[in-house]
């Protein structure tokens, strides 16, 4: 007998909306969370030596470029390296590696052994954050590089990234001819950019100077571009990121907002309202549609300037309602604690939408029994 079809989970419009939402969990804040991602670029351009100096550093919990990291253990399968050459490079980059960081230098290809091997790791190191392959290329099995393949490879290792919250990175190639988009030279189908939850490509500025340009795009983060230099450690310096105008314009509206609560105890009123009270000229570019998203993303900035906010709907009106910590006008305003809008569930009895604990993409998964290990094997030297 077949199994019942599982009824569609949905929550409405009006509801998503209100709901303050958990981000994404980030292994480098900004810029690297958890799902699936590909570092493409030219050969030897340096990439290996980010990868290694990434997952040596997110390993012992030091910032990356003056972003804070989510310490754990990283597994970096180095398969086109020896283990010669990866001690080489340690010694070159850090002092002290932690033994938070495990190399292997051979596994299976994708649907012949992976999935398990890397299973089993997670089994035994269940604080892993973040695995790297490098490169994808010698995890792919042997068949022609369609788009139908291209996905298919690459949302085994997504659903698996997905289902334990760790950051996947996938190091990969750039095609040598030019394009007005950077990340039209990925090399493969457009599949592979379809399929990751971000793409990163490292283009030198010019062969042999040492300086590069890393461009960042991705579901979960800003477009971004970073000046980086290799150093004569050969890791990567940041000269400049992109991202330091954005993160100014982030802070204003929590700026915007504590100017407004330091003259009064309680705001009630809609958007438009709002947005008019703060950001009366525009200058600011705080909309009346970007002001309710703006502080959902900003609760816990607001708490720490001692302002609860909360946004509902009333008459069918959004309201947002801000409320001084000190004020009396705050008691009962409770917190409201995010939620996943996957987890919400509509009742079959009175059609009400109801929101659940959060789905499995947002926390941390329970690893699958192990079948196979993870082997330091032979090494493949890169030429």
């Amino acid at each position: 007998m077949n199994e019942p079809i599982p009824k569609l989970r949905t929550v409405d419009g009006a509801a998503l909306m209100s709901q303050p939402l958990r981000p994404p969990n980030f292994v480098v804040d900004t810029l690297l969370s958890q799902g699936l991602h590909i570092l493409a670029g030219s050969p030897k351009v340096g990439k290996s030596w980010l990868a290694l100096w990434l997952a040596v550093t997110v390993a012992k919990g030091e910032s990356i470029w003056g972003m804070p990291v989510r310490q754990g253990t990283t597994l970096y399968l180095c398969l086109e390296d020896s283990v010669l050459r990866i001690q080489n490079r340690l010694f070159e980059i850090t002092e002290d590696a932690p033994d938070s960081v495990h190399f292997c230098t051979d596994c299976a290809p994708i649907g012949q052994g992976l999935e398990e091997q890397v299973e089993h790791f997670l089994a035994q190191h269940p604080d892993t954050v973040l695995v790297i392959v490098d490169t994808l290329q010698m995890i792919r099995p042997v068949h022609g590089a369609t788009y139908a393949n291209d996905y298919r490879d690459l949302s085994v290792l997504k659903r698996m990234a997905d289902r334990h919250g760790i950051a996947v990175l996938l190091i990969h190639h750039l095609r040598k001819e030019k394009a007005a988009d950077v990340f039209c030279r990925i090399s493969g189908t457009t599949a592979i950019s379809g399929a990751v939850d971000s793409s990163f490509t490292l283009v030198e500025e010019r062969r042999g100077t040492a300086r590069a340009k890393l461009t960042c795009i991705g579901r979960d983060i800003e477009y971004r571009e970073l000046e980086l230099q290799r150093n004569g450690e050969n890791v990567w310096e940041l000269v400049s990121d992109s991202r330091e105008q954005l993160s100014l314009g982030e802070r204003r509206i929590v700026c915007l907002l504590s100017e407004l609560m330091g003259r009064q105890k309680t705001f009630i009123g809609t958007p438009t309202e709002l947005s008019k009270q703060i950001d009366p000229d525009g200058a600011a570019g705080i909309t009346p549609k970007k002001v309710s998203r703006m502080i959902l993303q900003s609760l816990d900035a607001l708490r720490e300037r001692g302002i609860t906010a909360v946004v509902r709907r009333s008459n069918g009106k959004r309201i947002v309602e801000l409320h001084r910590a000190e004020s009396a006008d705050a008691e009962g305003v409770p917190d409201i604690d995010p939620i996943d809008p996957a987890a919400a569930t509509l009742s079959a009895n009175n059609g009400e939408t109801g929101a659940g604990d959060g789905g499995p993409d947002r926390k941390m998964g329970s690893p699958a029994k192990p079948s196979a290990e993870v082997s330091l094997g032979k090494g493949r030297a890169m030429e």
